[in-house]
This record gives structure tokens, C-alpha cells and sequence, in this order.
């Protein structure tokens, strides 16, 4: 599952907050029904593990992923999930939190995050598209994150999420030359063993999605 926002958009929001912004209420309600419902949050780390040599997964798994690293995500989702015992990934735009900038979260925040066990991935340096660049451009970007992570972490990332969902082949071959071991996409769709570990697929949850809504979408044959 795909979410941006967990907060209540501005007065003066755009179409695409307003699209984005899941209420704290309705965040809620989803991590609920998904446990009523049997689902088990897992990691990228686990996925990964699954789909390359078939470790064991729970029996109805889902990954909650949040892009671009907005503050709301700890301010609003991480409590909820710490209440549920239930895990998430973020993928952070590395510049972002470097330059302190008001909506997004702070290192002190994640490092909070992945002490609990949330996981801290790459969404690129600062959300530029990674599709028509020359090498030495996505290099800046997968290293400069990658290595940005590290050092305030002090864990590598190992999963990127294209930033707007833009890439190309290029893209998917430096961010292999790099060490990572997949990239999520903004394609609809779920995650199968016949993927390509750099095309995979996820399912966007707007301000508009009920619990109902999520159930289908998380039962659909995709």
C-alpha cells in the first residue's frame, strides 16, 4: 500500500493534498480493519527475502509504505501503529530533512522510527525524476541518499521508491550498480513472484478511501 499524508489537508490544500492526505481517523480505521481482517504488516526486508528464496510469510501479508517523509507520518501514523504493534517503511527525501524544511520529518524523528523497527528507505535526494538523467546525475541521487541514510542512521538502505514514479531502464540499472536490491513504482497493482524486483508495483490509498474500499482493493486478483 502506498500512502503520503496522514493529517487533515490545509485550508488552502491543492487537488493533489487534498488526494493524498489520509485522516488520522480514517488511518485508524484502516489499521483496524486490516487486523480484524487477518492481515499482517511485514517489511520490504521480508518481502525481499520471500521473493528471492521463498522464506515463509504470514498467511495474508501486507507492506504499508509512506513516501516522501512527511512530519504527519510521525506525528499522526507512527503512534498508531506502535499502539497495534504494526510495522511500516518510509522512503525519505534525503535533502528534505537535511534542510530542516518545516513539513518534513527530522533524523531524530526517523531514528526514533527505526529504533522501533520501522524501516528508512531512499525516494531520491529531492524528488526530481530519475527518467531521461545521464549516469553521473543518478549516481548523485542513489549514492548521495543511500550514503546520507548511512551516516545518520547508521543502516543502508536497500529499496527505493521512484520519486513521482519516473524512471527508465538507465534509472533501474545504476540503482543495481549501487546496491540496492529493489524499487517500487506508483504502477496499481500488487507484488508477485514473476515481478521485476525494479518495476514493483503498489496499491495508492487516497483521502477518499474507506475500510471497505481498502479491503477490496488488498482482495483484488491483480
Amino acid at each position: 500500500l502506498m500512502y503520503h499524508y496522514v493529517s487533515l489537508p490545509p485550508a488552502d490544500a491543492n487537488i493533489y493534498r487534498l488526494d493524498l492526505s489520509v485522516a488520522p481517523t480514517l488511518f485508524a480505521q484502516h489499521l483496524d480493519r486490516m487486523l480484524a481482517e487477518g492481515y499482517t504488516t511485514i517489511s520490504l526486508y521480508q518481502l525481499y527475502d520471500n521473493l528471492v528464496s521463498g522464506a515463509p510469510l504470514p498467511e495474508k501479508p501486507v507492506i504499508l509504505t509512506f513516501d516522501d517523509g512527511y512530519r504527519d507520518v510521525y506525528d499522526n501514523a507512527f503512534p498508531l501503529l506502535r499502539e497495534r504493534n504494526m510495522t511500516a517503511t518510509l522512503f525519505v527525501v534525503t535533502d528534505f530533512i537535511d534542510e530542516q524544511r518545516p513539513e518534513y520529518l527530522t533524523w531524530d524523528m526517523t531514528r526514533e522510527m527505526l529504533a522501533y523497527g520501522l524501516s528508512i528507505e531512499s525516494h531520491g535526494r529531492n524528488h526530481v525524476s530519475l527518467k531521461n538523467k545521464d549516469n553521473d546525475y543518478l549516481t548523485w541521487q542513489a549514492l548521495g541518499s543511500l550514503e546520507t541514510i548511512q551516516y545518520e542512521l547508521g543502516v543502508r538502505p536497500r529499496f527505493v521508491s521512484y520519486p513521482a514514479g519516473e524512471y527508465d531502464q538507465a534509472t533501474i540499472d545504476l540503482f543495481k550498480s549501487a546496491n540496492y536490491w529493489a524499487g517500487f513504482t506508483t504502477i496499481q497493482g500488487a507484488t508477485h513472484h514473476s515481478d521485476d524486483l525494479f518495476q514493483l508495483h503498489r496499491v495508492r490509498i487516497r483521502g477518499t478511501t474507506e475500510p471497505d474500499e481498502l479491503i477490496r482493493l488488498l482482495e483484488l486478483d491483480w
